[in-house]
C-alpha cells in the first residue's frame, strides 16, 4: 500500500507540472498563435510594436546568448574541473569558492543588472550594448552552471580515474577524455539551466543591453532582448498584448531548441569519447 501511494503521489506531481506546461503554452498558443508568421519573424517592429515582427529583437537575443555561452562555458567548465579534480577534500579556499558560489545563485537578477551597469557599461566604457547585456548574464548563470558540473564530475565513480592513471595517462587527459565525457548529463543539465534562465531574463538586461529595437551593427551596439520586448509590450504598450503573446510563443520555442540542442551536444560528445 506504501509503494502504491508513493507510486501515485510521484505521478500526480509529474501529470500536474505537464498540465500546468501545457496550460501555460495553450493559452499563449490561443492568444497570439493567429499573430505569428514569416513577417513577423524577420521583419521590424512598428508603431511601438503593435505592428510589424521581431526581427532585429531575435537577433538581439541571439547575439547575448552567444557571448553569454562564449564566456561562461568555458570559463565554468575550467572553476568546476578545478573544484573537483584540482584541490583536496576539505581545503578551505574551495570550500569558500563553493559557498560564495551558493550564495551568488540566490541573488536577485536585478542586483546582477545593476552590476552589470556599473562595471561594463560605465566602468569598463561599453554602454547599454549587447557585449555588456551578455558578460552580465554569463557572471548570472556561472554560479549554477559551475556547481551542477561540479556535482557531475564528484558523482564519477573513482575507478574511473584509478583506470586512467593504470593507462599512464595525465590528469589533465583523463579530465578530458574520461571524466568529462562521464560527467555530460550533469553538464548538459547545468547548460540547460543557464540557457533558460539568460534566454527569459529581463531585469538584468534592461540596465546593460538596453531597450533599443533596431538591428544590432556590432556587440557594442544596444539590442533589446526578447523577455525584454515581451514585458515591454505587457506593461507600457497599449494594444500590444496580441505581439506580446506571439513573442512569448518564440520565445519558449527558442529555449525548447537550446536545450534540444544542448543535449544532443552532450550526448554526442560523450558517445564519441567513450567510443575512443
Amino acid at each position: 500500500m506504501a509503494d502504491r501511494l508513493f507510486s501515485s503521489a510521484v505521478w500526480l506531481s509529474a501529470a500536474l507540472v505537464a498540465a500546468a506546461l501545457l496550460w501555460i503554452v495553450g493559452d499563449l498558443a490561443r492568444l497570439g498563435l493567429s499573430h505569428i508568421s514569416l513577417e513577423f519573424i524577420f521583419s521590424a517592429p512598428e508603431n511601438a510594436g503593435r505592428s510589424g515582427g521581431i526581427g532585429p529583437i531575435l537577433v538581439s537575443t541571439l547575439l547575448i546568448i552567444g557571448v553569454t555561452l562564449a564566456v561562461a562555458l568555458p570559463l565554468g567548465l575550467m572553476v568546476a574541473v578545478w573544484l573537483a579534480e584540482f584541490t583536496r577534500r576539505g581545503n578551505r579556499l574551495s570550500n569558500q569558492i563553493r559557498l560564495a558560489l551558493d550564495v551568488m545563485a540566490g541573488i536577485p537578477s536585478i542586483v546582477f543588472g545593476l552590476f552589470g551597469n556599473a562595471f561594463f557599461s560605465i566602468y569598463l566604457g561599453m554602454g547599454f550594448s549587447i557585449l555588456s547585456g551578455g558578460l552580465t548574464l554569463a557572471v548570472m548563470i556561472l554560479p549554477v552552471f559551475i556547481r551542477t558540473c561540479e556535482i557531475g564530475l564528484t558523482a564519477v565513480d573513482n575507478s574511473w580515474r584509478q583506470g586512467a592513471e593504470a593507462l599512464g595517462m595525465t590528469r589533465t587527459s583523463a579530465v578530458w577524455h574520461i571524466l568529462l565525457p562521464a560527467a555530460a548529463p550533469a553538464i548538459s543539465a547545468g547548460l540547460i539551466l543557464g540557457i533558460g534562465r539568460a534566454t527569459a531574463e529581463t531585469a538584468a538586461l534592461i540596465f546593460t543591453s538596453g531597450y533599443v529595437d533596431r538591428m544590432p551593427e556590432s556587440l557594442l551596439d544596444s539590442g533589446r532582448a526578447l523577455a525584454v520586448h515581451i514585458y515591454d509590450l505587457s506593461m507600457n504598450v497599449t494594444g500590444g498584448d496580441p505581439a506580446a503573446h506571439a513573442s512569448a510563443l518564440v520565445l519558449i520555442a527558442l529555449i525548447i531548441l537550446f536545450n534540444l540542442l544542448a543535449q544532443g551536444f552532450s550526448d554526442r560528445w560523450l558517445y564519441r569519447r567513450l567510443a575512443t
